[in-house]
């Protein structure tokens, strides 16, 4: 794979070094894990879910966490005090820890997290600001002060 080296840009740009490390986080995906497999749905048209493959964990083994627009989900089966190893024949079912990390876009927040089934559900929503939303402007008319004034709508910009 071709490597791209984003020094120059780092050296001339103010704000976006966020951006490149996503970039070179990008480029590394094809060494990374793909334990537990997951899959990432919209569900609604500012909805989304993470749904992330955990048979075997129950709700103590697993952590969710939401860092600086990251999604961190971790799970590490956790042994009681007492509590006997079985003595397992075959192991078909993985249940080594892993950690598992989503990027999640601005504004974009968690609303919530269910296991079942073996699979854990966690809820995301888009909620964009008012400040951030398209608005109207009035545009009025210095000839004709008794017509109503037009209303022109802003083009709405693609997130």
């Amino acid at each position: 794979m071709r490597q791209f080296d984003f020094a120059p840009l780092y050296r001339s740009t103010v704000g976006f070094d966020r951006l490149f490390s996503l970039l070179d986080q990008a480029s590394g995906v094809d060494s990374a894990s793909t334990y537990p497999p997951y899959n990432i749905e919209r569900t609604g048209e500012n909805d989304y879910r993470v749904s992330v493959a955990v048979a075997g964990f129950t709700d103590d083994d697993l952590s969710i966490e939401v860092k600086e627009n990251t999604l961190s989900i971790r799970g590490e089966k956790k042994v009681a005090d007492g509590e006997q190893k079985p003595d397992v024949l075959y192991q078909g079912i993985a249940a080594r820890s892993f950690e598992r990390r989503f990027q999640l876009a601005d504004h974009v927040l968690v609303k919530g997290a269910v296991l079942e089934h073996g699979l854990l559900h966690v809820d995301l929503v888009r909620e964009i600001p008012e400040a951030k939303k398209p608005r109207f402007i009035p545009i009025s008319s210095q000839t004709a002060k008794a017509v109503e004034p037009k209303v022109i709508e802003q083009a709405k910009v693609a997130a």
